[in-house]
């Protein structure tokens, strides 16, 4: 083999090795920063800063959707460190992507009031994917249930925060929580929605939110 063939040879197989890194834009947001820039759009009150120094913790807490201006994702992973409370009814945290409006998007949510309780039937009511507005947690219940919804292993303390992270594929979703090898959650999308609007997502008390990552594949 000659030294020309042998130069192209090697030049196609570094190229090879270096499509998936360059791929993957992976982009971490100081989402305090993004609230003092306005860089939400919100429909509820507005988010507000918060500080957990013994957890070494900085960023938001709020009630409703926020979508982040400007950003939008298609595929890939949605990293978060997420915290609610353990408040039968009314803690439900996540984060919401491939977003239309208030009314249409996909959520990845958490009830952690559900993580470690007793009851088996709430326990596996821990982590949900609905697709907002045609399929909500009431109708895959009722539909499917089981299926859209899990437990979360391993089960954090339902106070205590805890990392999320979410793989979007391009007909899949994948739940891994507080770094787990195996997913909680494992589903199909329920639309086929390609892209849309990201944001952070709360009902009930008011959740609270750090160390965003996305990457984008």
């Amino acid at each position: 083999m000659n030294t020309n063939v042998k130069s192209s040879l090697l030049l196609l197989t570094l190229l090879a090795l270096a499509l998936p890194v360059v791929a993957q834009q992976a982009r971490t947001y100081d989402l305090q920063q993004l609230l003092k820039e306005r860089k939400f759009q919100v429909y509820l009150p507005n988010p507000y800063p918060i500080t957990d120094a013994r957890n070494q913790k900085q960023g938001i807490s709020l009630t409703g959707v926020a979508w982040i201006t400007g950003e939008e994702f298609s595929t890939g992973t949605i990293e978060v460190d997420l915290k609610g409370y353990d408040v039968f009814q009314m803690s439900f945290i996540g984060v919401a992507f491939h977003g239309v409006d208030t009314t249409t998007y996909d959520l990845v949510y958490f009830r952690p009031f559900n993580f470690r309780a007793e009851d088996p039937v709430r326990k596996i009511h821990a982590v949900q994917y609905v697709s907002h507005p045609d399929y909500t947690w009431h109708r895959l219940r009722e539909e499917q249930n089981g299926l859209y919804e899990k437990a979360v292993t391993p089960a954090p303390v339902a106070t205590d925060w805890f990392h999320a992270r979410i793989d979007v594929g391009g007909t899949d979703v994948k739940v891994y929580v507080d770094n787990a090898t195996t997913p909680s959650l494992v589903v199909k999308k329920l639309n086929t929605r390609k892209t849309g609007r990201i944001g952070l997502w709360n009902d009930g008390v008011s959740g609270m939110f750090a160390n965003l990552k996305i990457t984008r594949q």
